[in-house]
């Protein structure tokens, strides 16, 4: 693969002779894209999204829409560090964007990263698929495969897909290319590019069967490597790594951060994680700050900002150091793999402790709990309705859901579509409420 390929400011839904005359000096079509995404409203109601932990809290502890945020910024860092030294070893690339675009491009790939996850956090992906796997979704299977529709997509519900499909679809009211984001963007965001065929015991995967196509335009137009045809799978595009590195980084460490704060985790044994990522004489120097503040949460603060700042000269490293292999598409490790075994070593000391203390604590679980029971009431619901579409009950109830969701669909694969994308842009409040209000469990006020 080639940068000057691979960096590619055009734009999905849009033409090579559709682009304007003059073009702004003060943005690049790159700096749009974050622009777009951070005044779209599937960005805005990632506030009341979960990360973790629930919401809301009397402590506050982080949102989908604060974790878009702080990746995003990790994201600039790492495409800054990156860009500045590709172009310096690529002098003859002038023309390629290497020290603006990689920023631009990672800093908004990483603020899309999450805008297509369900609410409830990861559990929301769990409770969709268990539905399909262990619930009444099971009924549907044999007519989604009759008429030609993947049921892998349902039964793997990825976060990752449907951000690909909420940035590229065009739903009613949508111009052509749903956002119409840059191709390097939107490839940017594509964690696992292939299919739900190839998603293995783990289920991850990229697009769903209806964005196949748009998939194989945007790897077509960058040069991204085919790996198979079918099932369809390419390799990552290179900037990839650098979302999923600062999203590795953000979540591990500011998790960690908010276990001590709601006393999941002592103070000194979460101080006790991040210091391990120094060695004794940095330690010196870091302790050296920590005894000049006072407040314990402002001395976690600046440890958790140390430790973030070593992770993102690390990566930083370790992609320029395996440029040539990603341009090959055969790295296969994570760049947070990459570090240096010290580095690694504490950061995996920081995952054992919260896949054993924070991801299956008391309030996770009741959220996974909750998540459960309201996806598959309104799964329920919103197919039968679009199953029996003249039924009066049906007939009100698909008048509360928005115009921009196709309920008319002629397929049930299209049908089940159109309510996981119903549901996966619920806020966790609306969700709830939502639950509430079909079970007759709250009326509103009279």
């Amino acid at each position: 693969m080639l940068w000057e390929q691979l960096l590619s400011d055009r734009r999905l839904g849009a033409s090579a002779s559709s682009r304007p005359a003059s073009r702004s000096i003060a943005r690049s079509d790159f700096e749009r894209d974050y622009d777009r995404l951070v005044f779209s409203p599937p960005f805005r109601r990632l506030q009341n999204k979960t990360q973790v932990f629930p919401l809301p809290g009397k402590v506050f502890v982080h949102n989908r829409l604060t974790h878009s945020l702080e990746v995003s910024c990790l994201g600039r860092s790492l495409g800054s560090l990156v860009g500045d030294c590709l172009a310096e070893r690529h002098p003859e690339a002038r023309e390629v964007p290497l020290r603006s675009g990689l920023s631009a491009i990672v800093s908004a790939a990483s603020l899309a990263h999450d805008m297509g996850n369900p609410p409830f956090g990861h559990s929301g992906e769990r409770a969709i698929s268990a539905y399909f796997t262990e619930g009444a979704g099971r009924r549907l299977e044999d007519q989604v495969r009759a008429e030609g529709g993947r049921w892998e997509d349902f039964v793997h519900f990825e976060g990752n897909a449907n951000t690909f499909r909420l940035l590229t679809h065009q739903f009613h009211g949508r111009r052509e290319g749903g956002f119409a984001l840059t191709y390097s963007t939107l490839a940017s965001t594509v964690k696992y590019p292939y299919s739900s065929e190839q998603a293995g015991t783990k289920g991850k995967f990229g697009f769903f069967q209806s964005e196949e196509e748009t998939m194989c335009e945007v790897a077509g137009t960058l040069g991204l490597i085919q790996r198979s045809s079918a099932p369809l799978s390419y390799v990552r595009h290179p900037l990839v790594f650098l979302v999923e590195a600062a999203d590795d980084i953000c979540y591990q460490i500011m998790d960690i951060e908010d276990a001590s704060k709601l006393h999941l985790l002592p103070y000194s044994e979460a101080t006790a994680l991040l210091e391990a990522f120094f060695t004794d004489e940095e330690l010196r120097d870091v302790r050296s700050v920590c005894r000049t503040i006072g407040d314990d949460n402002e001395r976690l603060g600046y440890l958790r900002s140390k430790v973030i700042n070593l992770l993102v000269e690390e990566c930083a490293a370790a992609f320029l150091d395996c440029e040539a292999e990603l341009l090959a598409g055969t790295l296969a490790e994570p760049l947070i793999q990459l570090t240096s075994p010290h580095t690694r070593r504490a950061y995996e000391a920081c995952s054992e402790v919260a896949r054993a203390r924070i991801y299956r604590a008391r309030e996770v679980v009741d959220v996974e709990l909750a998540g459960h029971r309201i996806f598959s009431a309104l799964l329920d619901e919103l197919i039968k309705a679009m199953e029996q579409p003249d039924h009066l009950y049906s007939r009100t109830l698909l008048s509360r859901v928005s115009s921009q969701y196709d309920t008319a669909q002629t397929t049930l694969y299209g049908k089940v579509q159109c309510a996981l994308d119903y549901i996966s842009g619920m806020t966790d409040l609306y969700a709830l409420d939502l639950y509430r209000r079909l079970t007759g469990m709250n009326l509103p006020a009279v």
